[in-house]
């Protein structure tokens, strides 16, 4: 639990707290399917680790120059991709701040989340991609030699910062095989893959999630162009062979002719006819120029062919990389949240002796872990997506666990939940964490809409119609605007502003609706405010 965690922060030199927090930390990294956990103090000094027993620990090694926890410093979620200094292992970071009862800022919880699956999954995607940074600098990609290579030279400022964050570590960066500026629309380019000739390619990028992040993806051209070459030959040869009957059509008639004339008449018709096979062959060879000059047309087109075969393919292959890129923070900070409130919360009711209670709390924070292996299960997954299983789930239960995730931000923000009433007897066929993880999006939506507003309110109503359950959560803000109302659930889409969200929370939920067999839908109501309903089938 948290309280482990901020005891520890308090009494760094207590050996046994020191213990008590390394193994507290080993269950939730195996328990959540991690690459690493571990906690620093407010210097940067880590004092407890997953991997204490390792040869490899993190522990008493100091990371304060790294991003993540300068940013969870700041109050904020910290985010970083970089080789581990300690092990050399390249990992996803994310940093929470832990704070001592809301006034100042102990240290910070890190996790460490390996993309090694996700690096696997682009090897066996068919053609070469890559993942870029904000630096330009291939992070990852389905060939290993292209890794830790520049697209573009470096700024000195750029080495300067990755220098001071040590965010490749010992790696060697070199240049990419071709100067290739990440832009919009496909460009041709020559490569040279491990162990063949240099070859030309189409490539595709496109930038994603908030870390600048780019995926290109290079697509061959070779077969196009042994396509375009092959029918040029094909209409040469048959211009050829029609030329050829024209001739022999000619040349019987002529015979026909030479067999009623004088051999003196015969001679001169020879001599005629070997003028116009000069003739002929000259057509001929005018003719395999022409030809010539149409294979050359059909090079320049084999951009325009490329883009034309596939495109589906390649535009699915981006969506689905983008947002495994960019929804792993999105994901895995509400669970990370919701345990550290557990925590708070157990600690609380341990120093008040309510046994029974902490026990609660604790199978609520083994449940929050389960959640987190989960979501990291998806990630590693997201090649082959499983469907969600549905059973019959009682709806005012998962509003309930819904209602306690978001209890804290309600409270800061100072606003009332009216959820009462949802009869007992309402279920759903649905997978209950999905669902449970759709109205927790919701209700984080609403909560941001009324929290600039003098009615600060959100309903919660869940009723049965016919085969179908609805599930309706309203606020009093303001409303959705017509110019965003036709994009609101597309992803990366929100009106934020910058650093208070992904805009994948309403694209994720709707994902999820659909995957129950349901839907979501968004509209304003006439007394003021936003509505959205979850249409389920009724179990």
């Amino acid at each position: 639990m948290e309280g482990r965690l901020r005891e520890l922060l308090r009494a760094p030199a207590d050996g046994r707290k020191v213990a008590a927090a390394n193994d507290y930390l080993e269950e939730v990294k195996e328990r959540a399917g991690l690459n690493a956990a571990f906690l620093m103090d407010r210097g940067g000094l880590t004092l407890a680790a997953s991997n204490y027993r390792s040869p490899g620990s993190y522990v008493a090694h100091n990371y304060a120059y790294r991003p993540y926890f300068q940013a969870a410093m700041e109050g904020r979620l910290g985010v970083f991709y970089g080789v581990g200094a300690t092990t050399g292992e390249p990992g996803y970071f994310l940093a929470a701040p832990i704070e001592e009862a809301g006034r100042e800022t102990l240290g910070a919880i890190v996790v460490k989340i390996s993309l090694e699956d996700f690096e696997a999954a682009l090897a066996r995607s068919g053609d070469p991609i890559l993942l870029v940074d904000a630096n330009g600098v291939v992070i990852l990609a389905s060939m290993p030699d292209f890794k830790y290579r520049f697209l573009t030279p470096l700024e000195s400022g750029v080495l300067r910062q990755t220098g001071s964050s040590r965010q490749y570590g010992a790696q060697r960066l070199r240049p990419f095989d071709a100067e290739l500026r990440v832009q919009d629309g496909p460009r041709r380019v020559r490569v040279a893959l491990p162990g063949k000739p240099r070859e030309e390619y189409v490539a595709v990028s496109a930038r994603t999630g908030r870390l600048g992040w780019s995926i290109v993806l290079l697509s061959q051209t070779r077969q196009e162009r042994q396509s375009a070459l092959l029918a040029g030959a094909a209409a040469g040869l048959a211009a050829a062979f029609l030329l050829s009957l024209a001739i022999f059509h000619r040349l019987n008639a002529e015979r026909y002719r030479e067999r009623r004339q004088a051999e003196a008449a015969l001679r001169q018709a020879h001599a005629g006819l070997e003028k116009r096979i000069a003739a002929r062959t000259a057509d001929l060879t005018a003719t395999n120029a022409a030809l010539e000059e149409k294979v050359a047309a059909l090079k320049t087109t084999e951009t325009v062919l490329r883009e034309a075969r596939d495109t589906a393919v390649q535009a699915g292959k981006l969506a689905v990389l983008g947002q495994m890129a960019a929804g792993i923070s999105h994901e895995v900070n509400q669970p990370l949240t919701a345990l550290l409130t557990f925590a708070d919360n157990a600690v609380d009711m341990l120093g008040r002796g309510r046994v029974d209670e902490v026990r609660e709390n604790l199978g609520l924070i083994r449940q929050m872990a389960d959640r987190m292996a989960h979501i990291v299960g998806e990630i590693k997954n997201f090649a082959r997506r499983p469907a969600a299983d549905r059973s019959a789930v009682e709806v005012a239960g998962v509003v309930d666990q819904a209602l306690m995730l978001v209890e804290a931000r309600r409270k800061r923000a100072e606003a009332r939940i009216d959820a009462h009433g949802i009869p007992g007897d309402v279920r759903a066929l649905a997978d209950p964490q999905r669902l449970e993880q759709l109205l927790v999006n919701l209700l984080l939506n609403a909560l941001d809409a009324v929290s600039d507003t003098a009615e600060r309110r959100v309903t919660v109503a869940a009723v049965r119609a016919g085969e179908q359950v609805r599930i309706v959560v309203g606020d009093s803000g303001a409303g959705i605007a017509a110019a965003v109302l036709p994009h609101l659930f597309e992803p990366f889409f929100t009106t934020k502003a910058a650093g208070q969200g992904l805009g994948l929370g309403l694209a994720i939920s709707r994902m999820i609706a659909t995957e129950l067999g349901g839907r979501l839908d968004a509209r304003n109501r006439e007394a003021g405010g936003a509505e959205f309903t979850v249409t389920l089938e009724a179990a």
